[in-house]
């Protein structure tokens, strides 16, 4: 799809949100690779200008879920009738009448990410407790049915075992230990899980965060799961220190059983897609060697440390 062909259906589009408006501009916005991201500046028909953010949703997405559009809108809706940072739905489409792939409309934020903060201790406290919220919304008060069990996400990909297992990051040997243990007995109630919480996924304005953006991944399941994803990027980002101060702000705030940390932190090392998240063969060999020591400490902790070669 040539950009201006593009446009026109973005056009269509803005006029479909708000009659008679005009698309004044459209830009990519980068930095996630499992959907396109778009912009959209828009002047509605009583002259105000409005930007907006059009997610189309990837093949891997839709392969998962091809109703993946109207459940994140949905998801988005009870988001913000609970009062948590998330951004606004505004629209939604899967027909491919419009684009040619499902998407999510939802209105702009201002706001950045944040990877060198003034003060780690309190950023690292704010994701905690905005984590903490994600994981205390009241599945009594809203169906969550549509949403996928996490578990059984992670049961389909240990099923699916390769031929050939990347040693490099000792695919093998997590797998093992998983297969051991899986299903994992419960231990802790089943939340709302973001499914991809990460520093690049929480948006920030004047040291506020203002946002969790990027909840395509949402699911069911324990709160452990998205914990362990967490931790794992915040070494990626910050180092085991930091990871451990994240860590212990959100223990100090539930009571939720922690047990089965070490499995989740081995659900979270299973198979990183190192080339397609560094920017650069430099950090891909940092991303190795802090993902080689958080599998280390994930079997030490589970009493199945590998040995020394790991």
């Amino acid at each position: 799809m040539n950009a201006r062909s593009d446009d026109e259906k973005f056009e269509r589009l803005a006029r479909t949100i708000h009659p008679r408006s005009k698309l004044l501009r459209t830009w990519v916005l980068k930095g996630g690779i499992s959907a396109h991201t778009t912009a959209l500046e828009i002047e509605r028909s009583d002259g105000r200008t409005e930007k907006l953010i059009v997610r189309r949703h990837g093949d891997e997405d839709l392969r998962h879920n091809p109703n993946i559009a109207a459940d994140e809108f949905k998801l988005l809706q009870i988001l913000q009738s609970e009062g948590l940072a998330a951004p606004v739905p505004v629209h939604f489409d899967q027909s491919g009448k419009v684009l040619s792939t499902p998407f999510v409309v939802v209105e702009h934020i201002e706001g950045e990410t944040e990877f060198a903060p003034g003060n780690l201790a309190d950023f690292l406290a704010l994701l905690a407790t905005q984590l903490l919220r994600i994981h205390s919304l009241d599945g009594g008060r809203h169906d969550l049915s549509f949403l996928p069990r996490q578990s059984e996400r992670y049961a389909k990909r240990l099923a699916e075992r390769p031929t050939t297992m990347d040693e490099s990051v000792f695919e093998g040997r997590i797998r093992d230990t998983l297969e051991a243990v899986w299903p994992l007995p419960r231990r802790n109630r089943s939340v709302l899980l973001h499914g991809d919480f990460w520093p690049g996924n929480v948006l920030w304005n004047d040291g506020k965060l203002v946002a969790v953006i990027d909840w395509e991944d949402a699911a069911l399941g324990d709160p452990l799961a998205d914990l362990a994803n967490a931790r794992l990027e915040i070494v990626w980002a910050f180092g085991r220190d930091a990871m451990d101060g994240f860590t212990k702000e959100y223990q100090s705030h539930t009571t939720i059983d922690f047990t089965h940390l070490p499995y989740w932190d081995l659900c979270a090392a299973l198979r990183p897609r190192f080339s397609e998240w560094a920017d650069d063969d430099i950090a891909e060999q940092a991303m190795r060697e802090a993902h080689r020591s958080f599998v280390r400490q994930a079997f030490e902790a589970s009493s199945a440390s590998p040995g020394n070669d790991v």
